[in-house]
């Protein structure tokens, strides 16, 4: 009689535990698991990082700690422009793949690329991937040489105006965690640390529970 009452009572207890987990679990946290990939240059790839410090690495870790099951690969190549990126797209972003978060730009800017000529590149991509249902989030960047206020704003506004045209999820810049604090970017002044990449999981995750939460309804 009393193993009886025992087993009822932990199979009550396991009842309460899993109704728990509905209801309080986050919005997006599917059943099925959300494939994640993260198209970017040498900040997403994690120059000068271990590949467990590296951005993909810990926004799924942050993710997982959240209850989502995902995976987030890495797709960045240091030194990409975002012509580049749209070159090896079909390769780097695997057909089961379910969203892709952008960050593609800097190095255009560092090269002095004109900024609509960025834009065609990232429209392009954002193109092809909406044609095979990947959820895209859009991120700026802010990384740049010196050439002035009026070639800051232009690239600021490209990128607002194509998340705009594209109804993009929108982070506008990767890199605003870190760039302006010095214990957060590695000695070359350009690329964060492990830490500086923990800030930027830390402001940019409630963007990416939005992705999650339009990949889980495709």
């Amino acid at each position: 009689m009393y193993a009886l009452i025992f087993h009822r009572l932990i199979a009550t207890a396991a009842v309460c535990v899993f109704s728990a987990w509905v209801l309080f679990r986050p919005a997006g946290a599917e059943n099925r698991l959300i494939r994640i990939a993260v198209l970017g240059d040498s900040l997403t790839a994690g120059y000068g990082l271990s590949a467990a410090d590296a951005f993909p690495a810990q926004l799924e870790r942050a993710l997982r700690a959240k209850g989502y099951l995902v995976t987030v690969a890495n797709a960045g190549v240091s030194g990409d422009t975002a012509a580049m990126g749209l070159a090896r797209l079909s390769r780097s972003i695997s057909d089961n793949t379910d969203a892709v978060i952008l960050e593609l730009g800097a190095n255009d800017m560092l090269r002095g690329y004109e900024p609509s000529s960025t834009r065609r590149s990232l429209a392009a991509i954002v193109e092809n991937l909406e044609a095979r249902h990947v959820g895209v989030l859009l991120c700026g960047v802010r990384t740049q040489p010196d050439r002035g206020e009026d070639y800051k704003k232009a690239f600021a506004e490209m990128f607002v105006d194509l998340a705009n045209g594209y109804n993009l999820l929108f982070y506008p810049a990767f890199d605003d965690a870190f760039v302006d604090d010095a214990r957060l970017k590695l000695p070359d002044g350009l690329h964060p640390t492990a830490l500086g990449i923990d800030a930027v999981v830390k402001h940019i995750l409630p963007k990416v529970e939005a992705l999650i939460y339009r990949a889980s309804r495709h």
